[in-house]
């Protein structure tokens, strides 16, 4: 994990000066070809772009749209990076549009997304279907429920016709994850007191926690936290979730569903609680510094500071960090001691495929256009 730590702070160190430079220009019948680093699924190409920005390596794209026809690759997103920060190739390429990370032009991190998408099916993230009269009804009930990201609905001459009028309400995740979380001598790692939490703007309540206590089944997602508050944060998030265990051991989050009885059992190192998805529970997680802990990935620049403090604080000021590690002064390396490095993940509404479907209308929540 050393290595891996390394190398993201050379390949910053090389791309830095090249991304600092805001370029919101799209570039049409051009591919810049290579360099892919993840594929993602957009229903146009400024969603596209958004999630090249909130991606932490992304640096530029290439979209193929809904009216691409050299093979079925509509929809598809790819995000790019070099250690140049430039494309190595730009290949015209009728019908590709490519593009740049929004990353240095100070973007909002919560991008609000009218577009509605006739003929274009968003496939899985379904939590929830209701039926509603037309397609802004189910925009509404998307907006008005704060799981909902994104939906899709079957209209009045949809093909079977018991599934018309029905809205599909659809998830991503709306707050940071991280990939991995793990125990490292010489670091200290911690959050942007900006990171999301999905409670802001609601009653105050205390999130009460059950201290090495267990709550056994009914798991339905285990993902890394960095502490109990985090994996709070995470199931109060999350669609289905009702209860959690956090494992202090491994840093593992247990996200739970339950409608029936909850089975609280003593279990040492571990500790289980509540969703709070209707307040604002105790956040203090968002602005402890975990010493020896490491967010490894998820880079997106780095910068030499004297302390862990300092490196809290440019993460607060930085609008695309969301979470950090710092190397201290003790790391095994002495040549990376002493660097901040600056990390995110994507939180803006993310489907999981874009497809053509008609009769489907697809389209985003508007809580971000207010």
């Amino acid at each position: 994990m050393e290595t891996h730590l390394i190398l993201g702070i050379l390949l910053s160190v090389c791309s830095l000066s090249f991304s600092q430079e805001c370029r919101q220009r799209l570039v049409e019948d051009v591919d810049f070809a290579g360099s892919d680093i993840q594929l993602v699924f957009s229903p146009d190409v400024n969603h596209c772009q958004q999630l090249c920005t909130q991606h932490p390596a992304c640096l530029f794209f290439t979209y193929l749209p809904a009216d691409w026809t050299r093979d079925d690759r509509n929809f598809h997103c790819f995000l790019k990076s070099s250690p140049s920060g430039q494309p190595d190739v730009q290949t015209p390429v009728q019908g590709a549009i490519s593009g740049y990370s929004l990353k240095p032009c100070n973007p909002n991190s919560k991008p609000c997304l009218p577009q509605l998408y006739n003929g274009v099916d968003f496939p899985g993230a379904d939590y929830r279907a209701l039926f509603t009269e037309d397609v802004e009804e189910c925009r509404r009930a998307c907006t008005q429920d704060p799981a909902c990201q994104f939906f899709s609905f079957l209209n009045e001459v949809f093909t079977l016709d018991n599934f018309r009028y029905k809205c599909h309400l659809k998830f991503s995740w709306p707050v940071a994850t991280l990939p991995v979380v793990e125990r490292k001598a010489g670091l200290v790692s911690g959050f942007s007191n900006k990171v999301g939490t999905f409670q802001e703007g609601k009653p105050v309540c205390p999130g009460n926690l059950f201290p090495n206590t267990d709550i056994p089944g009914n798991d339905i997602l285990v993902l890394p936290a960095a502490s109990p508050g985090h994996c709070q944060n995470l199931c109060s998030a999350h669609s289905a979730c009702a209860t959690f265990t956090f494992v202090s051991d491994d840093f593992n989050c247990y996200l739970k569903a339950n409608d029936n009885a909850m089975i609280l059992t003593a279990k040492d190192g571990v500790t289980s609680g509540l969703s709070a998805r209707f307040c604002w529970p105790d956040n203090s997680w968002v602005n402890a510094a975990l010493e020896g802990v490491d967010f490894p990935g998820n880079d997106i620049r780095n910068e030499r500071i004297d302390d862990a403090a300092s490196c809290q604080r440019t993460c607060n000021k930085d609008a695309n960090c969301q979470f950090y590690t710092y190397t201290t002064a003790d790391f095994p390396d002495p040549n990376f001691r002493r660097r901040c490095v600056l990390k995110r993940s994507i939180t803006m509404p993310a489907p999981p495929g874009v497809i053509k479907v008609a009769n489907v209308i697809s389209g985003f929540q508007l809580r971000n256009c207010v």
